[in-house]
């Protein structure tokens, strides 16, 4: 896949070995405002690649710094980590996504996704109206044969 015509090639975020400016998971999380928890969750979605130390504990390579900020502007534009897990390889420094084959069909896919749930939404709203209409109606109906009735007696 990667270098074939129309596809993004380097994977953003891949870490090389080595403890050369590695960080922990609370260093890596205090620095993109991403809890821990979260990056653990990246990392088990396949987002996010950690080495293990000596000690068991997590090392994260400096580029894990853009990774996770990218990943956070993604998950903001409502994209699933499968959709994400896609585009990582289109995500290479910088704003913005490489343009590619594979770039271009997940946004193109999340936008109509988009387009099909904000048509649903105003369906939804405008039965919603509709309801609201006619108990509005009933309303005034009912408090004009009140005042017809409080009349007549």
């Amino acid at each position: 896949m990667a270098g074939a015509a129309g596809e993004c090639g380097v994977r953003a975020g891949a870490q090389g070995s080595g403890a050369g400016g590695s960080l922990r998971i609370g260093e890596l999380a205090e620095r993109t405002g991403a809890s821990p928890r979260s990056l653990r969750y990246y990392e088990q979605q396949g987002l996010l690649r950690a080495d293990r130390d000596a000690n068991g504990y997590r090392r994260y390579g400096p580029d894990s710094l853009d990774t996770v900020v990218r990943i956070r502007e993604l998950l903001a534009t409502g994209l699933s980590t499968d959709a994400i897990r896609e585009l990582l390889p289109c995500a290479q420094g910088g704003p913005g996504l490489v343009f590619c084959d594979r770039s271009c069909s997940v946004v193109e896919r999340q936008m109509a996704q988009l387009d099909a749930e904000i048509a649903e939404l105003a369906r939804k709203r405008e039965a919603l109206a509709t309801y609201a209409h006619v108990m509005r109606q009933r309303r005034d109906q009912d408090r004009a044969l009140a005042m017809m009735a409080l009349r007549s007696a």
